[in-house]
């Protein structure tokens, strides 16, 4: 019988097979030989889709970022668009927390990360948001949620309660923190979120 083909080497395959290292294991994990390894190819014929390590990486962070909804930039007004997109951005890093500190360089050239830029920024002015001030917004935008993702705080903390006990006498429930990350971690983001939106409402009608 003949043998099965392998299948045809594709530039969303390789994305797929780094995203899958980048999750599992981290972005140390990624390099030309691993990921050929992984595909069943030589390495050169990697570099017939992308011409670096990095272009791969820039891939994956876009593939995520692709993912982020802002459509409610052009059917909310721009407080509950910042919501919605500050809560979709955030799930989607939440969801490959080992690519952020890749996304936090900057969006550079690839292509979902613009977009998401051109439809925050585009979504801001036609608020009547300055262009300037537009820009800030954004940008304040992205480190909260890129913050939020990094870490979590609440795991930031041992559960052993002796820890704390002594030295500590105003964490003396700090110990439980690691048990409830996710309701700390989520909570902590939406009041933030919150708070950077009164904030700018009130600004805005100053």
């Amino acid at each position: 019988m003949p043998r099965p083909r392998r299948a045809l080497l594709s530039r969303q395959r390789i994305v797929d097979a780094a995203a899958a290292l980048v999750d599992a294991e981290g972005l140390d994990a990624v390099s030309i030989r691993r990921l050929a390894a992984e595909l069943g190819v030589q390495g050169p014929s990697l570099y017939n889709h992308f011409a670096t390590k990095d272009d791969i990486l820039d891939a994956v962070a876009d593939a995520v970022v692709a993912t982020v909804d802002v459509s409610a930039f052009e059917t909310c007004d721009w407080r509950e668009a910042l919501r919605r997109w500050g809560h979709s951005y955030r799930a989607a890093l939440a969801a490959h927390p080992n690519i952020v500190p890749y996304l936090a360089r900057g969006p550079g050239r690839r292509p979902g990360a613009l977009a998401m830029a051109d439809a925050v920024y585009g979504g801001l002015v036609r608020a009547g948001w300055p262009p300037a001030r537009a820009t800030h917004i954004g940008a304040l935008m992205r480190y909260l949620v890129t913050g939020s993702a990094l870490g979590s705080f609440a795991a930031g903390f041992a559960e052993d309660p002796a820890v704390y006990a002594e030295q500590y006498p105003h964490l003396s429930q700090a110990h439980l923190l690691a048990g409830h990350r996710h309701s700390v971690d989520s909570g902590a983001f939406d009041l933030g979120l919150d708070l950077l939106i009164d904030g700018l409402d009130r600004s805005k009608g100053n």
